[in-house]
């Protein structure tokens, strides 16, 4: 390592850009005068393990265009993906053939095995926690090898903080940290146990506080993402030490953040732990409850979901003071025509405004992937987006009746009408615990402003526009922030959801 200290290599890591979806939020961040959602956490970590003397850039599509002479600059280029990204990355790596740049690739887009991959110059795959050390060693010895993978799972107390000195934040509308990975069920659509095992790995409260207190000495104050899989996988750990902890810090802080995360519904049979969460700053969760029916949760062992009342845990969760998105899935082998009333039907019912519904899809190495081979039903690689009408296998309905089932449920659930109907049924219900002083941002305003010309002059549906914005005021003043977010949320669904 020292040689490659001394050389003071020039890197250049490039986030892909993220095409037009349900959780880029785009549409949103336009009114709130941001680029981009979250920077990109796992090339700014992989940034915090080089050799700090290396020069290193960072440039995110989502923000900024990557120009030739950036990639000119670099001795290497970093790129690390996500399957969503793909086409973004055959761009690069396309750009840096031909400009002559050496490409070194990771991420669950190469992990999963990507065909343009002989275009690369080195894979560092898996966890970069294990795999990036061994390329780095190999680089500095003069012979760094093409593929780099791992037959174990890394320790997250050698996670470092991530790089954030790479990023203008300004340019964001929240901040992730990790956690914890890995996720204790094994729900045989999702990657996330092949890719990170069964076996929650968690960092040490000590690293949590850390990365706290990095973003909040670089002056940000906002909100912060908890981008684990499932933050609730070690329920122990959580209660005895790190929530506490995080309580005490946000505490001596005056709560400076705002957090959200994703979590399994059994998270409402824990009132302890979701007195904890709020007390810790968390108001959102995001929360995989699929379908209403019973059946296709038995087909896609989804064990946590089954033989509960899952509006009832949604209605929990939201009186504890966490406000519970969703996601859901329409294309199970059990679904009948009469998912698509039911679904919508529970989606509106429950309250739930942040409503996810896409299209099944089997990510290469998952058990419905395998199963679907088997049964010679697959037709093409998934692409990470399960809301553009495309599946990659063959499903048992129609797939015409599928998709027009499908496009009947996302225009209902997020019409003018039924939307504001079911913001303003959210927060009749919503509890949320007070902490700390109330933050103003000079964007707030401007983002009401800019939402008043969109959704209050320019929509369609503006009268409900202003029923919501009266009936917050008057009603729920406390929450006329959160009604005017999620109002602006609802035009960025609308967006994604009008080619359907």
């Amino acid at each position: 390592m020292d040689h490659i200290r001394d050389t003071g290599m020039k890197i250049l890591l490039v986030c892909p850009e993220c095409p037009e979806t349900f959780w880029s939020f785009k549409h949103a961040l336009r009114i709130i005068s941001r680029k981009a959602l979250l920077p990109p956490l796992g090339l700014l970590t992989v940034a915090a393990m080089l050799p700090p003397s290396w020069r290193k850039k960072l440039v995110d599509l989502g923000v900024e265009p990557l120009r030739d002479e950036d990639i000119r600059w670099a001795d290497y280029v970093f790129v690390s993906a996500m399957r969503i990204h793909k086409e973004s990355v055959d761009k690069i790596v396309a750009r840096c053939r031909r400009l002559g740049a050496r490409i070194v690739a990771g991420g669950p887009l190469f992990t999963a095995g990507y065909e343009h991959a002989r275009e690369i110059d080195h894979l560092v795959l898996d966890e970069a926690e294990i795999t990036l050390p061994a390329f780095l060693k190999d680089l500095g010895e003069g012979h760094p090898q093409p593929v780099y993978t791992a037959h174990q799972r890394a320790d997250l107390k050698d996670t470092p903080i991530p790089l954030w000195d790479l990023v203008n934040m300004k340019k964001y509308a929240c901040m992730p940290i990790q956690h914890s990975r890995g996720c204790p069920f094994c729900c045989d659509f999702c990657d996330v146990t092949r890719l990170f095992g069964n076996r929650m790995r968690v960092k040490a409260t000590d690293q949590i506080l850390a990365e706290l207190e990095s973003l909040y000495v670089r002056g940000w104050r906002d909100s912060v993402f908890v981008v684990d899989d499932n933050f609730i996988g070690n329920k122990k750990e959580l209660k005895e030490e790190v929530l506490p902890a995080m309580i005490g810090w946000m505490e001596r802080r005056n709560h400076p953040f705002v957090l959200s995360t994703q979590a399994s519904i059994n998270l409402s049979d824990d009132e302890e732990l979701m007195r904890l969460m709020v007390r810790a700053g968390f108001d959102t969760v995001f929360v995989g409850i699929e379908t209403p029916d019973d059946r296709c949760l038995a087909e896609c062992h989804k064990s946590q979901n089954r033989n509960r009342d899952l509006a009832a845990s949604v209605r929990k969760m939201q009186s504890f003071g966490l406000q519970v998105q969703a996601g859901f899935i329409l294309g199970f082998d059990s679904d009948t025509p009469s998912i698509f009333t039911s679904l919508a039907h529970f989606i509106q019912e429950s309250g739930i405004v942040t409503a996810m519904v896409g299209l099944l899809n089997a990510p290469v190495g998952t058990k419905l992937y395998e199963r679907l081979m088997k049964e010679n039903r697959l037709i093409q690689r998934a692409t990470g987006d399960n809301t553009d009408l495309s599946m990659n296998f063959v499903p048992r309905m129609s797939y015409e009746e599928l998709i027009a089932g499908y496009r009947w449920v996302v225009r209902r659930i997020y019409s003018h009408q039924l939307f504001y109907e079911r913001v303003i049924a959210f927060l009749k219900s919503y509890k949320p615990v007070q902490t700390g002083r109330f933050r103003r941002h000079s964007y707030d305003v401007w983002a009401l402003l800019k939402s008043m010309w969109f959704l209050g002059i320019r929509s369609r549906g503006r009268i409900y526009y202003w029923k919501l914005l009266l009936w917050s005021l008057f009603r729920r003043p406390q929450l006329f922030s959160l009604a005017i977010t999620l109002a602006v949320q609802g035009f960025h669904f609308r967006k994604v959801f009008a080619g359907c």
